[in-house]
C-alpha cells in the first residue's frame, strides 16, 4: 500500500471526524465548560452505549490484540479477561454509577474529597493523571510507529513530525466540543472498527480459499484456538488470575477512570447510564472475539506466505504488504486511525477535565476564568502527551497492550483501593497521610513482583497484581482510620 493511498484514506476519515467535532461543539453555544466536561448530560443512552463499545479499544487493541494470539502460547486466553470485563461492567453499573449521579459531580475524584478530604482528592487525581498520560501515550505511540513505517519513513520524514501531526489532529477535534465530540467520534470509531475487522476476516479467508466452515476448522486446528488455562496456577494465563484481573481492571480502568466515566456521566440519568454500561459490556465480548479470530487467521496466512512478522507488527505487515487486495490495507488504515485518534482525544479531554477541576480547582472562579484555564490546560496536556510518546519511542516495547495493563496494575491499584474503602467502610481516615499509603502500595508491589518466583515457589504475577496493590492501599487506609471519638 503506497504512502499516498494511506494519506488519502486518513484525510477522508479525519474530515469526517473534524466535521463531527465541529457539529457537536456548535450544538451547545451556552455554558461551554459544562458542555466540554459533561456534554450537558443530554446524550441518548444508546449513542453512549455504541460509543462505549469502542471507547476502551484503541490502536493498541486494534493492532496488539490480534498480534498477541501467537505470542508466548497465549492463543485466545485473552477471552478469560474479557469474561471478567463484563462482570466488572455490572459492578460499575450497580455500585459506582449510583454514587456518582447522586453527588452530581463533574470529576469522579471529587468523591474522594467529599469522603476523606482534600489530600485524598488530589492523590486520586494525580494517580489518574499519571495513569492516563502513560496509557494514552502507549496507545498513540503504537499508531505513530505504524504510520512511520507506512507513510513518514518512505517520505523521509522524522518521527517527531509524525507525533506533532497526530497530536494536532487530536487537539483540533476536542478543543471546543470536549466530551460531546468524543462521544460522537467514538460512535463513528465503533462502526468503522467493527466493519473493518469483519471485512478483513472475509478478505483474508477468501485469499486462503476458506469459507465460514473452513475458517472455523483452520482456527481450531491451528493451535491458536485455546481459550481456557486451568492446569497451572503459576502460569500467567491461569483462568482465575485472568478472570479476576479482568473484573478489577475494568472497575479501575473504566469505573474509576475519568476518561471513560465522563461518557457515562453524559447520559441523561442513572437509569440510562446503567443501560449503556450493560449493553456495551455485553457487546464487547463478540467484538474482542472477532479480533482474536482475526489474529489466528493472520498467523495462518503469514505462515503460508512466508511473512516473519509477529506481535504488534503482524497485522500492519499483512494488511499493507501487497499480498492482499488494496481494500484490506484501506480497511486497516481506517480501523487503526479511528481507534487511535478517538482514544487519544478522549484521553486528552479527560486529562484536561481532571487537571482543571481536581488539581487546579474551579471553586470561586467565573465561567470565563474556568474557560481560559481549561483551554490552556488542554494545550499543555497535548504537548505533554507528545513528549511522552517520543520517550516511549526511545524505550520501545514488544507488546503495547501488555505494557498498558502492566502500567494499570501499578497506577490504578491505589485508586481502586481508595474507592473500595470509601464505599464499603464508613469510617473517616487521617487524610493527610493518604498520599503516603497510595505511593507505598505500588512500591511494595514492585518489590513483590521482582521476587515472586523466589519467594512464592515459582509463582509469576500477571495483571492480578492490581488486586494486591488495591488491597495494600485498603489495608493502609484501615490503619489510618480515625477513632470514633475523633470522628
Amino acid at each position: 500500500m503506497s504512502p499516498l493511498a494511506v494519506i488519502i484514506t486518513m484525510a477522508a476519515y479525519f474530515a469526517a471526524m473534524l466535521a463531527l467535532g465541529w457539529l457537536s461543539s456548535k450544538s451547545s453555544k451556552e455554558a461551554d465548560n459544562q458542555g466540554f466536561f459533561t456534554g450537558g448530560r443530554k446524550t441518548p443512552w444508546w449513542i453512549v452505549a455504541i460509543a462505549m463499545i469502542g471507547a476502551p479499544m484503541s490502536g493498541v487493541t486494534y493492532v496488539s490484540v490480534p498480534g498477541m494470539v501467537g505470542l508466548g502460547g497465549t492463543a485466545m486466553g485473552y477471552m478469560q479477561m474479557v469474561m471478567g470485563f463484563f462482570v466488572g461492567y455490572l459492578l460499575i453499573a450497580f455500585v459506582l454509577t449510583p454514587v456518582f449521579f447522586k453527588m452530581n459531580i463533574v470529576s469522579i475524584y471529587q468523591y474522594l474529597e467529599d469522603r476523606f478530604g482534600v489530600a485524598s482528592h488530589k492523590t486520586g487525581a494525580w494517580f489518574f493523571f499519571i495513569s492516563k498520560i502513560l496509557g494514552a501515550a502507549v496507545r498513540l505511540y503504537l499508531v505513530c510507529v505504524t504510520l512511520q513505517l507506512m507513510v513518514f519513513e518512505p517520505l523521509g520524514l522524522p518521527f517527531v513530525l509524525n507525533v506533532a501531526i497526530s497530536i494536532a489532529i487530536v487537539l483540533l477535534y476536542t478543543f471546543r466540543g470536549g466530551v460531546k465530540s468524543v462521544i460522537w467520534n467514538d460512535t463513528l470509531k465503533t462502526v468503522c472498527m467493527v466493519v473493518s475487522i469483519i471485512l478483513a476476516i472475509v478478505f483474508i479467508a477468501k485469499d486462503l480459499g476458506l469459507d465460514f466452515k473452513g475458517v472455523e476448522d483452520a482456527i481450531l486446528s491451528s493451535g491458536y484456538s485455546r481459550m481456557f488455562f486451568f492446569d497451572d496456577v503459576n502460569h500467567p494465563e491461569y483462568f482465575w488470575k485472568q478472570f479476576l484481573s479482568g473484573i478489577l481492571l475494568v472497575v479501575a480502568m473504566t469505573g474509576l477512570d475519568q476518561d471513560l466515566m465522563q461518557r457515562t456521566l453524559a447520559s441523561r440519568n442513572q437509569k440510562d447510564s446503567r443501560k449503556n454500561l450493560i449493553t456495551s459490556g455485553l457487546l464487547q465480548i463478540p467484538v474482542i472475539f472477532m479480533f482474536l479470530c482475526l489474529g489466528a487467521l493472520l498467523y495462518i496466512y503469514a505462515a503460508q506466505r512466508g511473512i516473519t512478522e509477529t506481535g504488534d507488527t503482524l497485522f500492519p505487515a499483512v494488511a499493507t504488504g501487497g499480498g492482499l487486495p488494496l481494500a484490506v490495507g484501506i480497511l486497516f488504515v481506517i480501523g487503526l486511525v479511528s481507534c487511535a485518534y478517538s482514544a487519544g482525544g478522549s484521553a486528552l479531554t479527560a486529562l484536561t477535565t481532571s487537571f482543571t477541576v481536581d488539581i487546579l480547582g474551579v471553586k470561586g472562579k467565573t465561567e470565563d476564568q474556568v474557560s481560559r484555564t481549561r483551554k490552556r490546560i488542554h494545550l499543555l496536556m497535548a504537548l505533554l502527551m507528545g513528549v511522552v510518546i517520543i520517550v516511549f519511542h526511545l524505550l520501545n516495547t514488544k507488546s503495547a497492550i501488555d505494557a498498558v495493563y502492566k502500567l494499570a496494575s501499578y497506577t490504578y491499584g491505589p485508586i481502586l483501593g481508595m474507592f473500595a474503602f470509601g464505599i464499603f467502610v464508613r469510617r473517616k481516615v487521617k487524610d493527610r497521610w493518604v498520599p503516603l499509603v497510595a505511593v507505598a502500595a505500588p512500591l511494595v508491589c514492585l518489590l513483590l513482583q521482582a521476587n515472586s518466583e523466589r519467594w512464592l515457589g515459582g509463582y509469576k504475577f500477571s495483571y492480578e497484581l492490581i488486586l494486591i496493590n488495591a488491597g495494600l492501599t485498603f489495608l493502609g487506609l484501615c490503619l489510618l482510620m480515625k477513632s470514633k471519638k475523633a470522628e
